[in-house]
């Protein structure tokens, strides 16, 4: 039987360069799509900045690097007309973003975080509005 268990951050996991690619590939994606594209584009001025934030971000969560520093759940609360189906389109793009990558264990993980992150911002967001 196949282990099932849940991959641990580490910079065994992945390189720091597969971190950038998949943020990179994943925003790419983001920005391009019909339904989110609209929402990155009028919150996101500065681009090169978000992405570096996002690397930080997503290197702390797989790799256990310390340097992200942000208040992620905060910034999202503030944005108007968010709803479960985008949440679910983030994560159907970040999905197959992470299993175009080659990495089982980074996939694992990555996609394992993004379910919480999502679920996280989404039950925090209906709080906020009522």
């Amino acid at each position: 039987m196949p282990d099932r268990s849940t991959p641990t951050p580490g910079p065994d996991l992945c390189s720091e360069e597969e971190v950038v690619r998949l943020v990179h590939a994943f925003y790419a994606r983001a920005r391009a799509d019909a339904q989110l594209g609209p929402v990155f584009e009028a919150h996101v001025e500065d681009w090169p900045a978000h992405l570096a934030l996002l690397v930080d971000f997503w290197s702390a969560m797989l790799r256990g690097t310390r340097r992200f520093r942000g208040a992620p759940v905060q910034r999202h609360m503030r944005l108007d007309g968010l709803d479960e189906a985008m949440f679910a389109r983030w994560l159907a793009l970040f999905r197959q973003t992470t299993a175009e990558l080659g990495n089982v264990p980074m996939q694992q993980l990555a996609d394992e975080m993004a379910e919480r992150v999502a679920a996280t911002f989404l039950a925090r967001y209906r709080d906020a509005r009522g």
